[in-house]
């Protein structure tokens, strides 16, 4: 029956309804115009299946459709616009924008003012608020739901090299989300939304711990940032994926929209709130106990891995290096071995001598006797481990896997050594 839905939306999109719908508004009502539509498909690992003509009218219509601005105060507003329908959010363009450049849109060239806005208005936090008035508070602060689809359209839709300005986003971004543990308070610890901590689909703009966590993994796995995340964060989300998780794959619990109302179009031309509609895919993917394959390959995208040991390993540095965050130490050497390129042998103020990998350093010289500030804390403790052992893989670093053993203990073991099941 679900590609029975599949087609009727894809026919729709394809309609001269559909297409005038892009034109009176490419959001408004929620959740029944081809923006909700696209959205889906997306979501669905389904893009390339958008009808062309219904991507080129998305464009056609966002480049002139929205104000160049998101207005803070109301002096920026034009006179006569409405707010509601004229100002694009931050989650909004988040996520349309993943959407295209998935299909194959060159977003930066056909809308150039979209890429530009997810720097301009990043909070001195690390993220984004579609609330207008957090930007004029004293403190303000981010939201995390207006700031994960910015994330991930700038991490996740680019063909070149990130540029500095992109890299200082996403990592600002990603210590965001740590700071709050990905759905916790920072001043308490307690639960922001309890609902954060339930896997769900589709989720538009919506957040969840899930959404978070694939981010943090994809952006620390790239190698450029300056954050890493606790073993005891990922090992709470792996709890938290646990509950809905079955054999065949992530179990949605309940159908759920956070909005239900939505801002819709009466037959005088007017605009006001009423209720939300939905299409017969939307309510086809995420009823009580469907199971959301989409989201089961993302987990296991980034789930910790298991791994067999197939070669014993010993502890070599019996007094290993733990460094935090501001340590300096004294690059002594660099390693050779073509398997391990990237690790850097230092001694701290100590005088504890160990490898570290260049990406927790903040180091511009080559030279051998250069002094670096460590800037992600970091133990360089090993794990004896021996043959037909299984180990759980939190991440990697230049051919080593920092690892987990049946018992509990944590180290590093050379990688060469595992083979992941």
């Amino acid at each position: 029956m679900i590609h029975a839905y599949i087609e009727k939306t894809i026919q729709y999109l394809s309609s001269a309804e559909a297409l005038k719908s892009i034109e009176q508004d490419p959001y408004w009502p929620k959740w029944n115009t081809p923006w909700w539509h696209m959205l889906l498909l997306h979501e669905m690992e389904l893009t390339k299946n958008i009808p062309a003509v219904a991507i080129s009218k998305m464009v056609e219509i966002l480049k002139t459709y929205y104000l160049p601005t998101f207005p803070i105060t109301s002096d920026e507003l034009p006179v006569g616009a409405d707010p509601c329908r004229k100002i694009a959010c931050f989650c909004a363009v988040g996520g349309i924008y993943q959407v295209l450049f998935a299909y194959g849109v060159d977003v930066d060239q056909e809308l150039p003012w979209m890429r530009p806005w997810f720097f301009r208005y990043q909070l001195p936090d690390g993220g984004l608020n579609c609330d207008e008035k957090a930007y004029i508070k004293q403190h303000p602060k981010s939201s995390i739901i207006s700031t994960l689809p910015c994330l991930e359209a700038v991490l996740f839709c680019c063909k070149r090299k990130l540029l500095p300005e992109e890299i200082a986003f996403l990592d600002k971004g990603a210590n965001y989300l740590l700071k709050q543990r990905l759905f916790r308070k920072v001043s308490t610890g307690e639960v922001i939304r309890e609902d954060w901590q339930e896997i769900r689909f589709p989720r538009f703009y919506e957040y969840d711990f899930l959404r978070g966590f694939y981010f943090l993994v994809k952006w620390r796995d790239l190698g450029l940032g300056k954050f890493f995340i606790p073993d005891e964060l990922v090992e709470e989300v792996e709890a938290l994926v646990a509950r809905q998780m079955t054999a065949e794959g992530i179990q949605l619990r309940r159908y759920h929209l956070c909005d239900k109302r939505s801002y819709n179009p009466a037959p005088d031309g007017t605009w006001g709130w009423g209720e939300a509609s939905e299409f017969d895919l939307l309510k086809a993917v995420s009823f009580n106990g469907s199971i959301c394959l989409p989201l089961t390959k993302k987990w296991n995208e980034v789930k910790p891995k298991t791994a067999l040991v197939t070669k014993a390993y010993e502890i070599t540095y019996k007094n290993p290096l733990k460094l935090n965050i501001g340590d300096v130490v004294k690059i002594e050497k660099r390693e050779s071995d073509p398997d391990f390129l990237g690790w850097v042998y230092c001694s701290d103020s100590r005088g504890i001598r160990g490898w570290i990998s260049e990406r927790y350093l903040n180091e511009d010289s080559s030279s051998d006797a250069a002094m670096s500030m460590v800037i992600k804390n970091y133990d360089a403790t090993e794990l004896t481990v021996a043959p037909n052992e299984k180990v759980k893989i939190y991440y990697e670093e230049f051919g080593w896997a920092w690892s987990k053993n049946a018992l509990g203990a944590k180290g590093w073991i050379p990688k060469k050594n595992l083979q992941v099941l």
